[in-house]
């Protein structure tokens, strides 16, 4: 889009007319991953100061959604899926394939650029740390963090997160 920006220029600085014409005017990309899993990773690395999984939880869930770190606020709170119409949605654990798909239609030789990707390994082994981290938490934490990422779980296929139970 023509118009002069810096990089933390967010969409919502500009106006109406000037956002329908860059939207239209890129693809836009949408990478989403299980909200259960997000939480694991940022607790990996480090990024909460809590010494246990479940502290880190209850610490996210007294942030609140409007007080919490990008790392762990709900994706349709970040990403507005119902306003802005993505042309792709890539779920993670189908990297391969759906990034495969993505540059085959951009035109490009998807063979070449993309990166060893082991999806069923990186499955197994969020499913394995999701069952051990949930089992930390208490039955008030599980219905807590159900209830903060509803939209997620209402607006992307999630079905085998622990979270959708």
């Amino acid at each position: 889009y023509r118009r002069l920006r810096t990089e933390e220029t967010r969409l919502s600085e500009f106006n109406q007319t000037e956002i329908k014409a860059m939207l239209g005017s890129y693809t836009k990309v949408l990478f989403v991953r299980d909200p259960f899993h997000r939480l694991i990773a940022t607790f990996l690395q480090g990024m909460g100061i809590s010494p246990s999984f479940s502290s880190f939880v209850q610490e996210v869930l007294d942030s609140g959604v409007h007080n919490s770190s990008a790392a762990w606020k709900p994706l349709v709170s970040l990403c507005r899926p119902c306003l802005v119409q993505y042309d792709y949605v890539v779920m993670f654990g189908f990297l391969r394939q759906e990034l495969g798909h993505l540059l085959h239609r951009a035109g490009l030789p998807a063979g070449n650029l993309l990166p060893e990707l082991t999806d069923s390994q990186v499955q197994w082994t969020y499913r394995w740390l999701s069952e051990q981290m949930f089992s930390e938490l208490s039955a008030q934490q599980k219905e807590r963090l159900s209830h903060f990422y509803r939209w997620d779980l209402a607006a992307f296929p999630f079905s085998s997160s622990f979270l959708s139970d």
